[in-house]
């Protein structure tokens, strides 16, 4: 029987870096305050102390550089996880990413590879205002040549990011910072991995699909337990990979709910919520009784001011009413 441990999403993530890193001298951390800073987030705590300057590499402000050099260094043979201090920020890499990253393998007819992992925070925190809040996840999804991961837990981003270190291709890992400190249990394995492609069924329902990722995941939790009080028994489901993307979960629990409701943070215009929803649309059309619904973020620039903020990320109540409407 496997043990498991109580901690924090931050402390899961730090936790399958030090072991990817102590697994394969390979592997090295870039980014900027990483090192004796030890992150924005405190996400990297601990590892220059042990690793040092040349497998902890604080950079400067400089994102297209550093992801640059980072490809080159995969290109070479390397495993570099390059963190975002905010994924905001890696609009400014989007050309080395996109152009580059995404597209040595495929350019050189499958004879380079590209293992690299980019990570950071990304979504609203709190009063990080509008060039802080991005939601880019749907912005990376949309690049064949990439793998995009959102996990919403503890034990998804521990096993998500050694998948991440071990693939070949190019990994967008996402992390909500809104996730940092809340905690679940962790396999207590150094070998655990969670495979990507793959969606899970968080909490069993009939009535209802709520289909979100990252921290939305939650907040379809919260509000299938509001819903229960209503007498509606929601499905939650845990998309957590979109890139690739495990659409026969979603149709099987479509399929049996026959209602779904997709939850994103992104901007609700483009979001990639849209694209689940118009996935669900296209091919499981004869299977609904209602439309399917979206459930996204306002299309404003995120407000400073705190009320403001809230007003414009989807919270449970917003879940509840989305819910409501449809029956």
């Amino acid at each position: 029987m496997s043990l498991t441990l109580e901690m924090s999403y931050r402390d899961a993530l730090q936790k399958s870096m030090l072991e990817e890193m102590d697994k394969n001298a390979d592997v090295f951390l870039m980014g900027e305050d990483i090192g004796r800073y030890e992150g924005t987030f405190k996400v990297t705590k601990g590892l220059f102390p042990k690793y040092g300057h040349r497998r902890v590499i604080d950079t400067p402000i400089t994102e297209a550089g550093f992801a640059g050099i980072a490809t080159g260094a995969a290109m070479a043979g390397l495993r570099p996880i390059v963190e975002f201090m905010t994924m905001s920020f890696s609009i400014l890499a989007l050309d080395q990413i996109i152009n580059h990253t995404a597209k040595i393998h495929y350019m050189t007819n499958g004879e380079v590879k590209c293992p690299i992992v980019f990570r950071g925070p990304g979504g609203a925190a709190k009063q990080l205002s509008a060039q802080h809040s991005h939601s880019m996840e749907g912005w990376f999804a949309h690049v064949p040549g990439l793998k995009v991961v959102a996990p919403a837990t503890p034990a998804d981003i521990y096993g998500m990011l050694k998948t991440a270190v071990a693939d070949d291709n190019p990994v967008i890992l996402y992390e909500n910072p809104g996730l940092y400190t809340i905690k679940g249990t962790v396999p207590d394995d150094p070998n655990y991995h969670v495979p990507f492609g793959k969606a899970q069924i968080l909490r069993e329902g009939k009535d209802i699909s709520l289909i979100g990722y990252s921290r939305m995941t939650h907040i379809n939790l919260a509000a299938a337990e509001l819903l229960a009080k209503d007498g509606i028994d929601a499905e939650v489901v845990d998309v957590r990979s979109l890139l690739p993307l495990d659409a026969e979960t979603i149709y099987k629990s479509v399929r049996k709910t026959h209602r779904a409701v997709v939850v994103y943070e992104d901007w609700r215009s483009g979001g990639f919520g849209a694209e689940i929803a118009a996935r669900i649309g296209e091919d499981c059309f004869d299977d609904l009784d209602a439309p399917v619904a979206r459930v996204g973020g306002l299309n404003v620039p995120m407000p400073y001011a705190r009320v403001l903020e809230l007003e414009c990320i989807p919270d449970e109540k917003d879940v509840v009413a989305a819910v409501h409407k449809q029956r």
